[in-house]
C-alpha cells in the first residue's frame, strides 16, 4: 500500500496535494519517537476540535481533555504508564477522559468509552494530517493506570481516564501495515 501524500517526519507536501481523508485513515501510524519541537497552541486547538466532532451517544459529549505541556506533570505521566514513550521528545499529551456526569445512565453508561474512543481517533487523524505524530496509549479498564493518571492530573471523582494521547513532531517514519483481512468479514450473519 503505498498512499503516502506527505511523510510521517512533518513535512506536508504543498497545499494543493492535501491528503484525502481515506489516504490519512490508511496511511496513519502510530509514533514512538519525536523531535522534542513544541507544538502551536492552534495545533492543539485544532486537535481538540477535531475530537469532539466525533459522534457520540444521544449527543451527551461525555468527554473532557487534559491538555499537558508542563514537563515535570509530562515526566510524572511517563513514569506512570512506561508505555506512553513521552520521554521519547513528546511535545505535550492529552489526557482524554469519560465524563460521568454526562454520561447516559444505566446500563447506557458504558456506552461513554466508545464516545471517547470515537473522540480519540478523530484526534489521531487529524495529528496524522497537519503532520504531526501520535501515540494512544491505553488506561482505561487497567484499575492501577486510571488511578494514577487519575492522582497525576487531579482529576474529580466523576472523571475517569481513558487513554494518553502524546504528540510532537514525529522523529521516526513506521511502516505503514496494512490490515485488512478479508477472513474477518462476514455478511449479513456469521
Amino acid at each position: 500500500m503505498s498512499l503516502t501524500l506527505f511523510s510521517c517526519t512533518g513535512s506536508k507536501a504543498p497545499e494543493q496535494q492535501q491528503p484525502s481523508a481515506l489516504d490519512v485513515i490508511a496511511t496513519r501510524v502510530s509514533v514512538r519517537q519525536f523531535t522534542g519541537e513544541k507544538i502551536s497552541a492552534e495545533q492543539i486547538d485544532t486537535l481538540l476540535r477535531s475530537a469532539m466532532a466525533a459522534p457520540t451517544a444521544v449527543n451527551k459529549q461525555p468527554w473532557a481533555f487534559v491538555v499537558v505541556d508542563d514537563q515535570a506533570v509530562l515526566d510524572s505521566l511517563s513514569q506512570a504508564v512506561k508505555s506512553s514513550r513521552i520521554e521519547n521528545g513528546a511535545s505535550h499529551a492529552i489526557v482524554v477522559c469519560g465524563d460521568m456526569s454526562k454520561a447516559l445512565e444505566g446500563e447506557a453508561q458504558g456506552y461513554w468509552v466508545e464516545d471517547t474512543s470515537a473522540a480519540t481517533e478523530n484526534l489521531l487523524l487529524a495529528a496524522h494530517a497537519m503532520g504531526l505524530g501520535a501515540l494512544w496509549v491505553g488506561v482505561y479498564p487497567i484499575s492501577e493506570r486510571v488511578a494514577a493518571v487519575k492522582h497525576i492530573i487531579n482529576a474529580p471523582e466523576h472523571i475517569t481516564p481513558m487513554c494518553i494521547i502524546t504528540l510532537g513532531y514525529p522523529n521516526e517514519q513506521p511502516e505503514i501495515k496494512d490490515k485488512y483481512k478479508p477472513e474477518n468479514i462476514h455478511h449479513n450473519a456469521w
